[in-house]
């Protein structure tokens, strides 16, 4: 099955190659969670057919599409969600949630293991891989459905009433033999976008979910081996940043927000809070990724955008083509990610009128076309 066309950008003039083409919403993990398998050749994402959610792949040279689950579609507010799924890092299998189990899925044999059932009354956040392949991270909270309206996945019903009613939150680690589970951290405070470093096992980053401007602290990291958690970027009152993901190197940290004079910045640090480098920038971010600190791709008004890095700051940023999704619901966010080596980006857009995934190449930063705003 190949779904594949593409199309010359109206703003950038460059092709964009579209992966999906069905009627009904496909979307790439979520851009803290890599999703290339088989060397770098294909990539997972989730798509809505036939009325269910399920996983498939796509080869990114040839177009074609191969199904990996038959996931049974889910009534709210359990529905199939498929952005917080993640890859081992070392062998081709997946970690996915399926109302409140935890599937393993090999993707050569497409068998399914159960990995790990949390109890009624929780939601689950992000999951993601250890470095060594050894474990699987993921959050849960205390479900607040039962005391007021909750819709995260549709315009953050709920999300500040949940921030401010401070869940028991928990971060589990699951043994991706099967060998068992722990609680590795747990506190009264919402926790959210547990990440875990490339390279570093040991090593994880968690937020205090809720609205920028009124959490205690957003950037945290965990040493999973011994529990100590420390923050990373303190803020002042006036100061925002978010967004967190880890670089390549499995040690620093890319992130954006604004100063207390409500100047943008790009920024990375280290993972025990050292080397930081901040950038002030024009424009809008959105969501931000990068592999260093050289290039960085970002969603905000319409466009993927692109900035560079040119060793004294970051030089304003460049049109790499449109995305004009409407971002209703989480899925169709464009999350934009490049790939492992820097080469292309990957995107979702409705910009069709249904969610698909999008691969446009990264040439010439010169080359690009610079924004309007």
């Amino acid at each position: 099955m190949v779904e594949r066309t593409s199309y010359r950008d109206r703003e950038s003039g460059f092709e964009v190659i579209q992966l999906t083409n069905y009627r009904g919403h496909s979307h790439h993990f979520y851009f803290t969670n890599p999703g290339w398998y088989a060397g770098g050749h294909k990539l997972l994402f989730g798509s809505d057919r036939n009325n269910r959610t399920n996983l498939f792949g796509v080869d990114l040279a040839t177009g074609e599409i191969e199904p990996f689950t038959e996931l049974a579609s889910m009534p709210l507010p359990r529905e199939v969600e498929l952005q917080k799924a993640c890859l081992n890092p070392v062998r081709d299998e997946v970690y996915l949630w399926h109302d409140v189990r935890l599937l393993a899925v090999d993707l050569a044999t497409r068998r399914e293991r159960l990995l790990y059932e949390a109890k009624p009354g929780w939601c689950i956040s992000m999951t993601n891989g250890s470095a060594d392949g050894r474990h699987v991270y993921f959050g849960l909270w205390e479900d607040m459905s039962s005391r007021f309206t909750v819709d995260l996945m549709r315009g953050y019903v709920g999300f500040r009433e949940t921030w401010a009613a401070r869940p028991l939150s928990q971060i589990v680690q699951v043994a991706t033999d099967g060998s068992g589970s722990k609680v590795v951290f747990e506190e009264k405070y919402w926790i959210g976008h547990v990440n875990t470093s490339f390279t570093q096992p040991h090593l994880l980053t968690f937020c205090h979910e809720g609205p920028w401007d009124c959490v205690d602290h957003r950037i945290w990291g965990l040493d999973a081996d011994s529990g100590r958690t420390w923050k990373i970027r303190p803020t002042v009152k006036g100061e925002v940043v978010g967004h967190e993901y880890w670089y390549a190197d499995g040690i620093h940290i890319g992130y954006h927000g604004h100063t207390v004079q409500h100047q943008a910045v790009l920024g990375r640090i280290r993972f025990d809070d050292t080397d930081r480098t901040e950038a002030v920038f024009p424009g809008h971010t959105g969501h931000i990724h990068s592999n260093d600190e050289t290039l960085i791709v970002g969603d905000g008004g319409g466009v993927i955008r692109v900035w560079k890095w040119d060793g004294r700051q970051y030089l304003p940023p460049r049109v790499l083509c449109r995305h004009d999704s409407a971002m209703k619901i989480q899925q169709t966010h464009p999350h934009p990610r490049l790939s492992p080596d820097g080469s292309y980006v990957v995107f979702s857009s409705d910009r069709s009128g249904y969610g698909n995934v999008y691969m446009v190449r990264v040439p010439e930063f010169e080359s690009l076309p610079p924004t309007k705003d």
